[in-house]
């Protein structure tokens, strides 16, 4: 009797070892092949919430809760502790999945609607971590935890090869598909319009109605306050915005909005 009860438990352990093997490489292969979509040639990490990285008095996984949600703002960079948290949630699995998310609810969105037909309906997008990546760079500059530095990050944009979320590069052909309009929005400036031109071309994003780029007038105007502005600009030009996607929150306040907000996850920055 005794050596069966130890034959059955050690089947029993041998099994959950097989199963817990499984999942580890099934998780490797995943992350590896979703994280390569980027074109990056950066490790591939997992997501490891457990990890222990803390900002005094919450867990870094809370703090990009709190930062997704709103709850926590006018924040200037990522807590140093939380670097690897958030080089792991960016480069791992999770980032694509939530991406997917939000996308997935646009997509059905988008296709319950009853349009009229006219070409008077547009869809907003931001560029920078909405329709265009900047993996590559902040993969280089500490994930959000190094202040921004404009000189180099314009660097980073002159060399045009931010490549595609290609969860947003979903989204952007099943609009077109159903007959809606895409409008560019971005706090890029104007002097930045041919290479972001090139940049969007070059991955595959060849139709737009309009690509909006902030013009000097609104030099010490906020992004709310910028983007206010020029959404008014395309009603009062008889555009309907059906939707609007966007990193940041403040891609999405202020009024107009439009009918329906989608807001793509991003803990590396903060724009007021």
């Amino acid at each position: 009797m005794c050596s069966k009860v130890s034959y059955r438990n050690y089947l029993h352990i041998a099994s959950k070892m097989r199963m817990l093997l499984l999942f580890f490489l099934a998780t490797v292969v995943v992350s590896s092949s979703q994280g390569s979509d980027l074109g990056l040639s950066y490790q591939i990490h997992l997501l490891r919430p457990q990890s222990g990285n803390k900002v005094p008095g919450l867990s870094c996984l809370s703090w990009r809760l709190g930062v997704e949600t709103r709850n926590i703002i006018g924040w200037t960079t990522v807590p140093k502790e939380c670097e690897g948290y958030v080089g792991h949630y960016m480069l791992g699995y999770q980032y694509r999945e939530d991406s997917k998310v939000v996308t997935n609810q646009a997509i059905v969105y988008a296709q319950s609607l009853k349009l009229k037909g006219d070409g008077k309906d547009v869809w907003v997008f931001d560029i920078d971590e909405t329709t265009l990546s900047n993996l590559p760079y902040y993969a280089e500059h500490g994930f959000g935890v190094q202040p921004y530095n404009s000189t180099l990050f314009n660097q980073w944009v002159i060399t045009a090869k931010a490549p595609a979320l290609p969860e947003s590069m979903k989204l952007y052909k099943t609009l077109l598909s159903l007959g809606i309009k895409v409008v560019f929005l971005t706090g890029r400036s104007e002097e930045q319009r041919t290479v972001t031109t090139n940049n969007l071309n070059h991955v595959g994003f060849h139709t737009w109605e309009k690509l909006i780029l902030k013009a000097s007038s609104y030099k010490g105007k906020t992004a709310v306050e910028y983007k206010s502005t020029e959404r008014k600009k395309l009603e009062k030009n008889g555009y309907r915005i059906i939707g609007n996607i966007g990193d940041q929150w403040s891609d999405l306040m202020g009024t107009p909005t439009g009918n329906r907000t989608f807001k793509l996850p991003d803990p590396m920055y903060y724009i007021s």
